[in-house]
């Protein structure tokens, strides 16, 4: 008789927020991109993606036996979490601070909790400029239709 230890296994949380729901062109194991691939994925240049590495906003990206960039799925999803990033307004600066984290590990978990917490906090305040300048808007629009009416009639 063979006897099967089943306590669980914690394991660590996985932050799956940066792909969850992405789809790859290719599976994990065969996921080796060129530069020109990724830039075809993404729409990023390949300026932008050699200055993300200068900068340590996309660290750790392998290289090649000669020394070409061969990014991955998680080099993707990263790609993406950063253009969220960048779609909140949130400063180069704070996304490379981010980055600088995240290769830290674990122990700035509550530091990047409240980056993106503040980044959060600004971006609904903005929503809600944002909502305001669309009821101002509306506002005009029906104003002018309106106008445009009453000057068809007469």
């Amino acid at each position: 008789m063979t006897v099967i230890d089943s306590t669980p296994v914690k394991s660590l949380p996985v932050d799956v927020c940066v792909s969850a729901g992405t789809t790859h062109p290719r599976p994990d194991g065969q996921d080796r991109y060129t530069i020109r691939e990724v830039v075809a994925y993404t729409g990023l240049s390949a300026p932008t993606l050699r200055w993300y590495e200068q900068i340590g906003l996309m660290p750790d990206v392998a290289r090649s036996h000669t020394g070409q960039r061969v990014f991955d799925n998680r080099d993707l999803d990263w790609l993406a979490f950063v253009g969220k990033l960048r779609l909140t307004g949130m400063p180069i600066a704070d996304m490379v601070r981010f980055a600088e984290l995240v290769r830290r590990g674990e122990a700035t978990f509550d530091e990047r909790r409240e980056i993106l917490e503040q980044t959060r906090r600004e971006v609904v305040a903005r929503m809600a400029e944002l909502q305001d300048t669309l009821t101002v808007l509306d506002a005009k629009i029906d104003f002018f239709a309106g106008a445009r009416r009453a000057s068809e009639r007469a």
